[in-house]
């Protein structure tokens, strides 16, 4: 769809994800290259079928489970569609940025990848397989947390974002969609495609993207931004898993980016000061005056009274309890995914008829170089060297 607003040349994907419908906003340099986009984007729409592409979930990609040959990991593939032109800068950055993000971290709290290769059509990633269900799933079925299962996983959400800043890495995306339980309740975070590297503290970025619930003021004002729009996220999410809403809401956009940008936020009586007190101070609308806005980063977050009981090297150890373990009985367990992904056959997207993923050989990914990578530590990617994936 087509807009000139919050910027001009503004166009918006929009797609199902679970009974929830989700948006990614972005914009071009011009009408024409507005009219490009928009093209290729319904070309691809059109090629697809409903068997192919359930509801349309995911705007470049399809993800299925897969094991290696040994039996002992289990991935999700995921195989972007043939038709997004790979000479695209745009899409270049997009895929080479989630794999070096993915890849180079080496952190528990993010999905970590395995691998990534490319075939003469597609573009692939094997990451770990995370069953214990998107915190937006859980949050739908028990409506809100209390504060202090809140307090965990913003702990560990803050855990993690703070060591993508030290890394130089901006996320972007930060959303309940985008965060995962693991099988023992702690948080993943998925879903590295908006993130920009070379991003510290000073150095800033203007592109026009992220899903409309969750763009902070300064990207919607249309001024550069730096790091201070992930501490925004999380504000959002951590009023979202305590209060059972989003702190700003309205089916028109053009509404909704004027609650975000002039009204302030308000909480139910039901949290304690210390709560409001953070999700203030996470919420306000200049970057410079939000919490972690300022050169202490993801520091001057983490020594907010609201986290005052929790030990962080204890947490970044995965030495506190989660506040809920999700009840899976094996690495196989898909009980926390809905039933319209698992009940999906097993096809590749257009649109070639050979149904075999036969990888470029290592010197030859000219199109995208660079984007091979083999995490060699762990069982799969060890397999990789001379097997394929069944």
């Amino acid at each position: 769809m087509k807009m000139d607003r919050p910027k001009p040349y503004t166009f918006v994907i929009r797609g199902l994800q679970w009974t929830r419908v989700i948006e990614r906003t972005f914009y071009a340099d011009s009408e024409q290259d507005r009219h490009e986009w928009l093209n290729a984007i319904e070309k691809v729409a059109a090629s697809l079928t409903l068997s192919v592409f359930p509801s349309n979930i995911g705007s470049v990609g399809i993800t299925c489970q897969s094991s290696s040959n040994s039996s002992v990991d289990l991935d999700n593939m995921m195989d972007s569609c043939d038709d997004m032109t790979v000479n695209d800068p745009e899409l270049y950055n997009k895929f080479v940025v989630q794999g070096i993000s993915c890849g180079k971290l080496s952190g528990k709290k993010k999905v970590s990848l395995k691998c990534s290769f490319q075939t003469n059509d597609r573009l692939c990633f094997v990451t770990e397989y995370v069953n214990g269900g998107e915190l937006f799933f859980h949050l739908s079925k028990e409506k809100a947390f209390s504060e202090d299962r809140t307090r965990f996983y913003g702990a560990e959400i803050i855990s993690a974002i703070g060591y993508l800043h030290q890394n130089g890495i901006i996320y972007r995306d930060l959303k309940l969609e985008n965060l995962l339980l693991d099988k023992d309740g702690h948080i993943k975070i998925a879903d590295f495609g908006l993130c920009k590297e070379d991003i510290t503290y000073g150095r800033t970025t203007k592109t026009f993207c992220g899903t409309p619930e969750y763009l902070a003021p300064e990207v919607l004002e249309d001024t550069d931004y730096g790091l201070a729009v992930d501490w925004w996220g999380v504000g959002v999410v951590m009023y979202e898993m305590m209060v059972g809403r989003l702190p700003f809401y309205n089916r028109d956009h053009d509404r909704l980016f004027e609650l975000i940008v002039m009204q302030e936020v308000r909480f139910p009586h039901s949290l304690s000061l210390e709560a409001k007190d953070l999700l203030s101070g996470l919420l306000r609308k200049n970057p410079r005056e939000r919490i972690g806005g300022g050169p202490q980063d993801v520091n001057e977050v983490m020594h907010h009274v609201f986290f005052s009981c929790i030990n962080w090297e204890d947490l970044v150890q995965r030495k506190i309890p989660p506040p809920f373990r999700p009840q899976v009985t094996s690495d196989t367990d898909t009980r926390y995914f809905d039933i319209v992904f698992t009940t999906e056959s097993v096809e590749l997207t257009p649109p070639d008829n050979d149904e075999h993923l036969s990888s470029i050989p290592e010197g030859n990914d000219i199109d995208f170089e660079g984007f091979s990578y083999r995490d060699l530590s762990s069982t799969l990617g060890a397999s990789l060297r001379s097997g394929a994936l069944s």
